[in-house]
């Protein structure tokens, strides 16, 4: 990191954790007032930082490091069979970058989306408002990708565009279409897209052993995480 950047960080109060149950959590924010661009956030990505709305924030909890930061490293990747079979049946599913912001259609898939997949998760009724503050940001390079069969909007995903590499900041997809996998299809996707385009990662978030609903993310390997200030292969059974 630019060792001439300096910026005050900010630390939540510990909570419960919303991943492993009967831990404490804690929080770090980049100074929600210091100004913020797409080469800052670049930076701090390599760094364990991700994007929620206009924040740029990393786990910081006493204790606990479960919390990695994992990334796909996209020209050594290679699709499992389960995953060829799924970019090969959504095969007839059309891809359409549009501009961050927005759009009733996105809103309203992205409320049922909800509604039926993470009832009770923390996320239920969003309004435009809490749906805005979530995805979008003034500074960061966002793109709404979504994903049509025929006319039906059936999934859209939310991909910021570093310098080298794409960040899967959220996706949403229809509920009524399980046997299209098209969470999965997404991640495809995208990491299609970035060899397309001459980036090196996708960065997936966050990866916890102990959270079954992480597991999905060592379905794309080789997978990279971050650790004391450098990035490894992860290997998942050599976790503590």
């Amino acid at each position: 990191m630019n060792t001439r950047t300096q910026f005050n960080l900010y630390s939540t109060p510990p909570h419960e954790c919303t991943y492993l149950s009967r831990r404490q959590a804690t929080t770090v924010f980049i100074d929600p007032h210091f100004p913020k661009d797409a080469h800052l956030y670049n930076i701090l990505s390599q760094h364990g930082f991700r994007r929620s709305g206009e924040h740029l924030y990393r786990p910081h909890c006493q204790g606990c490091q479960a919390c990695l930061a994992v990334r796909i490293p996209v020209k050594q990747f290679k699709m499992r069979r389960s995953q060829k079979r799924v970019f090969q049946r959504n095969q007839d599913i059309t891809v359409k970058a549009v501009r961050s912001g927005f759009k009733q259609e996105h809103f309203e898939l992205y409320s049922r989306y909800l509604e039926q997949r993470h009832r009770g998760g923390g996320m239920d009724n969003p309004s435009t408002d809490s749906y805005l503050q979530f995805l979008t940001s003034l500074w960061a390079n966002t793109i709404f990708y979504e994903f049509r069969l025929k006319e039906q909007l059936v999934a859209v995903a939310v991909v910021d565009i570093y310098e080298d590499a794409f960040s899967a900041i959220y996706t949403f997809f229809d509920p009524d279409y399980p046997q299209r996998s098209l969470g999965v299809f997404a991640i495809l996707w995208e990491i299609h897209e970035a060899v397309r385009h001459g980036m090196n990662y996708v960065y997936l978030g966050y990866f916890i052993k102990e959270c079954r609903k992480m597991n999905y993310k060592t379905e794309y390997s080789p997978l990279e995480y971050y650790h004391e200030g450098a990035w490894s292969l992860l290997d998942v059974d050599a976790l503590d």
